[in-house]
């Protein structure tokens, strides 16, 4: 079984950090696991982690009125889930679901935010990497409201 230091130094989304940049990332880290339909987050509440997929697949839900939930996007192993850490007021704007059986690395978003407080350099390059993610997201949701609504999103 690989280390938590190797599953976070072989991330895509840690590529090129530092070795110091990886411990101070790597101390705010911890192995997860949800089972099939198991909700990692919801939507609304206090988002104060983020999650590395190791394996199986998580779901990006957002609700729709008169629609319910909506699926936006689906993550998979080497993705990460979760921004809502890093931009106040630190609240998720999606529910995530475990599609199947999930192993992650949920990562401490207050730790983490207080690690970039103190290194600003370990901070730039946090939200530039992250700044992709919520564009990802924003691009995922685009396309799922032109399916749900039509020609009327513009």
């Amino acid at each position: 079984m690989r280390t938590l230091d190797a599953v976070i130094t072989d991330s895509p989304v840690f590529e090129g950090l530092t070795q110091e940049q990886l411990e101070l990332i790597g101390g705010c880290a911890s192995n997860v696991g949800f089972e099939a339909g198991e909700r990692l987050f919801r939507e609304g509440d206090r988002a104060d982690a983020f999650f590395l997929v190791r394996h199986g697949l998580v779901s990006l839900e957002a609700y729709v009125p008169n629609r319910g939930p909506i699926t936006v996007e689906t993550i998979g192993p080497g993705e990460i889930v979760g921004w809502s850490w890093l931009v106040p007021p630190y609240m998720w704007h999606f529910t995530g679901r475990a599609v199947d059986d999930v192993r992650a690395v949920q990562f401490d978003g207050a730790c983490l935010r207080r690690k970039c407080d103190d290194d600003p350099v370990l901070g730039y390059e946090l939200l530039t990497r992250f700044a992709l993610v919520l564009v990802d997201r924003l691009q995922a949701t685009r396309l799922q409201l032109m399916d749900v609504y039509g020609d009327n999103v513009g």
